[in-house]
């Protein structure tokens, strides 16, 4: 661990600690912190064997600073969700929506970092497939919030999901994060479009299709049988 990661892991610990002292929900904030229970470990654990870049881990301790904030007051309540609320002439607490937003703003580079690491993607694909991941990850939080909210006393429930009554909000959550990732990836690319010189070789030969390419399905199944059937004889 750097000094640096040391800095950022000792933020945290200052911020969740405020956080966890007399919240304005305990309940809520308990269900808020399994993820914080769940992810910050792995992210430590983690970074034993495969360490990102600084500026991955500054963007993701970013995110889960707000997170933890937003489960200290609940997201419904937060201060400057009011003063966002007030800037955009909104009709609700606009905290969960930042925070949505910072989610596929802040996340799509440590993710892209990770596609292009570990799974060798690059060009096109390593703007794709971390895209698609805060999209899928976000629909998936969703669909965490509605079994919670609907297992858990009402009051918290309630408080966890943060609808303030929009029938609407897991959508527009999800939307709010799909736009988020898209800017960041954008900014990656038009960096990378001013400063690599190979950017555009890598989009073209990312989509070129080799000659020898077969297609899968059924025709991978035979050729599978086909050695199984060999390796016996």
């Amino acid at each position: 661990m750097t000094r640096y990661h040391a800095f950022l892991l000792l933020l945290f610990i200052a911020v969740w600690t405020w956080a966890a002292i007399s919240p304005l929900f305990p309940h809520d904030w308990l269900l808020e912190n399994y993820l914080v229970f769940i992810f910050v470990p792995l992210i430590l654990l983690s970074g034993r064997y495969f360490r990102l870049s600084n500026l991955s881990y500054t963007l993701l301790t970013t995110f889960m600073l707000m997170h933890v904030v937003g489960s200290h007051y609940t997201y419904a309540a937060v201060p400057f969700g009011y003063t966002l609320q007030h800037w955009f002439g909104a009709a609700r607490n606009l905290y969960d929506r930042l925070v949505h937003f910072s989610f596929g703003l802040l996340l799509a580079y440590p993710l892209r970092e990770m596609f292009m690491r570990v799974a060798k993607v690059r060009g096109v694909w390593a703007y794709w497939f971390p895209f698609e991941l805060v999209v899928a990850f976000s629909g998936a939080y969703e669909i965490i919030e509605w079994l919670v909210a609907s297992r858990v006393d009402p009051a918290a429930g309630l408080a966890f999901l943060g609808a303030q009554g929009d029938v609407w909000d897991a959508q527009k959550d999800m939307a709010l994060a799909t736009v988020g990732a898209a800017i960041s990836l954008v900014v990656v690319a038009l960096i990378n479009w001013r400063w690599d010189p190979a950017f555009g070789s890598e989009l073209r030969a990312s989509l070129r299709i080799e000659p020898d390419d077969e297609p899968l399905g059924e025709q991978a199944l035979r050729a599978m049988l086909a050695k199984r059937r060999v390796r016996k004889e």
